[in-house]
């Protein structure tokens, strides 16, 4: 497994980015059953940053929290069985991992977001992250029954590590 977190801000979390990244990407991997190595990678930008990029790729001039690129079209969200037969698209000719795609998280939505919600950065970094990376194992949230199903597992993965909202 691999994570590539980079920051484009001045903004520190308070906490390790890319161990946090790796122990989501971990969890939603073992959950989804993936059976390969995967590669991530993790942009953190600003609310102008993320606005642009929300603009220039999916047409729509505001800001977001979370951006996702998977780099896999799913047919079933969580089916892998099909990467194989497009090998080069799919994995990494270096390391051999599955490429699963790009995130993109707004710091200043993290850090507004969770005072909103009455919750940590981290709860709230970790969320994001887990939500994104759900997409790029090729689930959606159009539908209510899609977006029930991704918060019941975006919430599992938080329970399992340990990153519960405070009381």
């Amino acid at each position: 497994m691999t994570s590539y977190v980079e920051n484009e801000t001045a903004v520190e979390m308070p906490f390790d980015m890319r161990g946090v990244v790796e122990r989501v990407m971990e969890t939603v991997t073992q959950m989804e059953r993936c059976p390969y190595e995967t590669t991530v990678n993790l942009l953190l930008t600003d609310n102008e940053g993320i606005r642009a990029y929300n603009r220039e790729y999916r047409g729509l001039d505001r800001e977001t929290d979370v951006l996702s690129f998977p780099n896999i079209a799913f047919e079933r969200p969580g089916d892998f069985s099909p990467v194989e037969a497009c090998e080069a698209d799919y994995f990494d000719p270096d390391s051999g991992e599955l490429i699963l795609g790009d995130i993109i998280l707004s710091a200043d939505r993290v850090f507004a977001q969770a005072e909103e919600y009455g919750h940590s950065v981290l709860r709230e970094f970790a969320f994001l992250t887990a939500h994104s990376m759900f997409h790029l194992c090729g689930y959606d949230h159009m539908e209510e029954d899609e977006a029930a199903v991704m918060e019941q597992k975006q919430e599992a993965v938080l329970e399992r590590l340990g990153i519960v909202r405070e009381t």
